[in-house]
């Protein structure tokens, strides 16, 4: 049981006793009587739920969750209710957030921060309170983004770092729960952006580049390499000739463990740029794209926005131009993805996003492409196919009309055939198998096959015979 009473100053306390039967008090400090009787009322509530270790009712959990932070911490002291998260502002919660990841984060991922900061704080306010951004304010959060008329993707980027402020908010204690965690957005790329480079038009931008472009365009289109950060990084010290691979630095995955590089084929395509970069590169040059151009892009990168101060986007938008061609979306992720379209046809997938640094569900979704020429093979393919049933029609019904000839001799010959026991042994439908065989599809080459072999007990492999 809880009491109330009076210190020696005056001022109203609640007095019970804790599981440890230790006496414990709750100073409310000058209040009136009604208030203390309800806090008194609560105190024994939630005494005894601590002692019996059994949950609390649903009305003394809600009227846990609408008292003040005052209140609370002194609960909290006394050990009747959690610590309650110290209350934090959105601004604040933001600066915390991008203060902790500050070494890990890039330059562009940074620029992403700032631009989701300033949405949260623009539609919730700099000093809202995060604790209480309720599911509902969560999903018109995103319903303002999306009037914003901003694309599927972004939308879906901008939503999945809030998800991610909001879970550190969590794991911080500053709030209970993450609003956000059922608020997603589908990522889907539009067709429209989902272009394919050929190898074709690949060839008429690089008849028209300089050396040091065609070495950028042949690492990015040949090599899947990402443009600017591994082509810019790519050195002559992690290209070996002689083995025909490459070590390529990754510095969007080398805070992840085993993940700061990949090694690569020299792709046969690619070689002969690579070559052709390496005569023409100065005794003595270190990176791949080297000369004063290469140095000015990666000096670029050194700015806040990382990778993006490079403007590689420019110049080949010239070069675009230049070959005749028409600009696609995406300039240089369009020729990674291209890359790795061709690399799927002619290897395994397990190599494939091993080589280009991926996982394979993040190369089937973002990357890999179908080009025109794959409609007009699959297009003969089915031709072929209509071919052979046909013909597969036409030997089925050779082997009915063949199987009824046949089957009065057979059935003759196997009334005489009995076992031992003189009981007639189980046979084989042949008349059935015959036209089953007919209509199902060969698993072997026609003109391998050899009726007149013999076959071996069950359980034996064929003799090989020299």
């Amino acid at each position: 049981m809880a009491s109330i009473s009076r210190d020696a100053s005056g001022k109203i306390r609640v007095m019970f006793t804790d599981a440890a039967k230790k006496r414990r008090a709750v100073y409310l400090g000058n209040v009136n009587k009604k208030h203390a009787e309800t806090i008194k009322m609560r105190v024994e509530t939630l005494a005894a739920s601590v002692t019996s270790k059994t949950p609390l009712d649903g009305e003394t959990a809600a009227w846990v969750g609408s008292i003040g932070d005052d209140l609370a911490e002194k609960l909290a002291a006394v050990g009747l209710i959690a610590e309650r998260p110290k209350a934090i502002t959105m601004a604040g919660l933001l600066k915390l957030y991008l203060d902790e990841k500050e070494v890990d984060n890039k330059g562009g991922t940074k620029t992403n921060h700032r631009t989701i900061s300033n949405d949260l704080i623009g539609y919730f306010g700099e000093n809202a309170d995060p604790r209480a951004i309720t599911p509902e304010r969560a999903k018109q959060f995103l319903d303002h983004l999306r009037e914003r008329k901003l694309a599927a993707g972004t939308v879906s980027r901008r939503m999945r770092r809030v998800r991610s402020i909001f879970a550190y908010a969590v794991k911080r204690k500053a709030i209970t729960s993450n609003p956000f965690t059922e608020v997603k957005a589908m990522s889907v790329l539009p067709s429209e952006r989902r272009a394919f480079l050929s190898a074709a038009d690949t060839k008429k931008l690089l008849n028209v580049a300089t050396p040091i472009w065609r070495t950028i365009i042949a690492l990015a289109r040949f090599a899947g390499m990402r443009c600017p950060s591994e082509v810019l990084l790519l050195k002559w010290s992690d290209v070996n000739f002689e083995t025909g691979r490459m070590t390529v630095p990754s510095c969007k995955t080398e805070h992840i463990p085993g993940k700061e590089y990949r090694v690569t084929p020299i792709f046969a395509e690619l070689r002969p740029h690579l070559e052709e970069a390496f005569e023409l590169a100065a005794e003595g040059e270190v990176y791949v794209v080297g000369t004063k151009q290469g140095d000015d892009y990666r000096a670029a990168s050194q700015g806040a926005d990382g990778w993006k101060n490079c403007n590689l986007r420019t110049q080949m938008l010239r070069l675009i131009k230049r070959a005749g061609l028409k600009p696609w979306p995406r300039l240089f992720n369009t020729m990674r993805a291209s890359c790795e379209t061709d690399l799927m046809e002619r290897f395994p997938i397990s190599a494939v996003v091993e080589w280009l640094g991926h996982s394979a569900t993040v190369a089937l979704k973002h990357y890999t492409r179908i080009p025109d020429e794959l409609f007009e093979r699959a297009a003969k393919s089915d031709a072929l196919r209509s071919g052979a049933s046909s013909a597969s029609a036409g030997i089925a019904g050779d082997v009915v009309r063949n199987t009824d000839a046949e089957s009065d001799a057979r059935a003759t010959q196997n009334t005489t055939q009995t076992g031992a026991d003189g009981k007639r042994p189980e046979r084989t439908d042949l008349d059935g198998l015959l036209v089953k065989q007919a209509f199902r599809p060969n698993l072997s080459a026609p003109g391998f096959s050899s009726p007149n072999a013999s076959m071996t007990l069950p359980g034996f492999e064929p003799g090989f015979e020299p």
